[in-house]
């Protein structure tokens, strides 16, 4: 379709402008740390509304570990977290010492650890303006690795105001219109871990963000967008309780050797010195209790957790709602009551999120069971009419069928 306006470009003369506006609009949007569920709490009328009128699913299954920065970068991506490079929120490079922090601005905004192609640099190649307002990976340094337009991270920018620029980009010029644009919200996230996912605030929190998205249905209906616009609502992971009581010291059973810890609560990575690797991982599987552990190339294929150099030699998996501490951190666990987090096995329902989609592009009241994030990467290159990476690990056959004509 896209090579057939290209040759009508040429032969009649039509206009970059006249090209522009055959070109499909999709605004993807993440509600951080939206369990599947939480759509079932009868408090959400405008998700319900896109259920009935578009294409959903029960739950969107994320990659592991079922993390933040790592699944946005699976969802736009279509690459598992060993293949794009993110495995954690946070880790170090062995053979560096450098070290990559999703909060640091100078590591997450640095290129060289992001190593999959984002679904706004495929659509820039391909002619397509791209806008972001927030992403994780949107912000990098390199100009051609970013959005057209893209806004820095400010966790307290408002609401409102995230909606209008997304609203005033599509109200550009056609020849400067981004037709892709995300959108990204995180009060459930913040919710989820201060309350937890069975709370009144988390129940406050699932409205706010319903509001926001019934806002955003509006505006487009005052700019007469609202039929051309595709809108796929996602989020990156669920939630599940923890609670102070729920936890594992893994420095106390491994006090007497010299170990480097990279991330705690749902998975740790465990580096012990690579003489010690085979003895620490025996005194861990003797201690297993509320925890599994793998050494890193036996972890089982289903996670796609083992094929990075920077995963650890071993890997430590928390049952769901226990927590792995060291020292350090168990200082910190020591202060919470009851709460919510993520990170567990990709694989508990708690760990899922949300996939719902409306537009031009998606069936009407069509619902199927759980879809895999890295699926959608493929999805949105055929709206568009793209052609995707031939490195990603997601597959357009895997969810083809919500589209219209398949």
């Amino acid at each position: 379709m896209k090579k057939l306006f290209l040759i009508l470009v040429i032969i009649f003369g039509f206009g970059v402008e006249s090209y522009a506006q055959t070109q499909p609009y999709i605004i993807l949007i993440s509600l951080d740390g939206f369990r599947w569920d939480y759509a079932n709490r009868g408090i959400t009328p405008n998700i319900e509304y896109m259920k009935e009128h578009g294409a959903s699913a029960i739950s969107l299954r994320p990659d592991f570990p079922s993390k933040t920065f790592p699944n946005h970068y699976s969802i736009v991506t279509g690459m598992y977290p060993e293949n794009h490079g993110l495995i954690a929120n946070s880790f170090i490079n062995p053979f560096t010492h450098e070290k990559y922090k999703n909060s640091d601005p100078n590591s997450s905004t640095d290129g060289k650890w992001y190593l999959g192609e984002a679904l706004w640099e495929t659509a820039k190649r391909n002619g397509i303006k791209t806008a972001s307002y927030f992403w994780p990976g949107s912000e990098l340094k390199l100009d051609y690795r970013r959005p057209d337009y893209f806004e820095h991270y400010e966790q307290d920018r408002p609401y409102d105001k995230r909606i209008q620029g997304v609203i005033d980009w599509l109200q550009l010029p056609e020849k400067v219109r981004p037709h892709f644009v995300t959108l990204y919200f995180d009060t459930t996230d913040l919710a989820g871990h201060d309350f937890g996912p069975e709370s009144q605030k988390i129940n406050n929190a699932i409205m706010y963000a319903d509001s926001a998205l019934g806002k955003l249905f509006e505006k487009l209906h005052e700019i007469n967008m609202f039929d051309k616009v595709n809108i796929i609502l996602v989020s990156d992971h669920g939630m599940t309780s923890v609670s102070n009581k729920r936890v594992v010291n893994v420095e106390e059973i491994l006090k007497n050797y010299k170990i480097t810890y990279q991330e705690n609560g749902p998975f740790m990575l465990i580096q012990p010195e690579k003489s010690k690797v085979e003895e620490v991982y025996e005194k861990l599987k003797q201690n297993d209790n509320q925890f599994r552990v793998f050494k890193r190339k036996e972890i089982p294929a289903c996670y796609h957790y083992s094929d990075n150099p920077f995963i650890s030699d071993i890997v430590l998996f928390a049952d769901l709602g226990w927590s792995l501490v060291d020292n350090r951190s168990a200082k910190w666990m020591e202060k919470v009551d009851e709460g919510g987090n993520h990170g567990f096995d990709n694989f508990t329902l708690d760990m899922n999120g949300i996939f719902y989609a409306i537009g031009p592009a998606f069936k009407e009241g069509y619902r199927t069971g759980t879809v895999n994030n890295i699926d959608i990467y493929p999805l949105m290159c055929k709206i568009f009419d793209i052609t995707p990476r031939s490195n990603i690990d997601g597959n357009f056959e895997n969810i083809e069928f919500l589209l219209k004509g398949y």
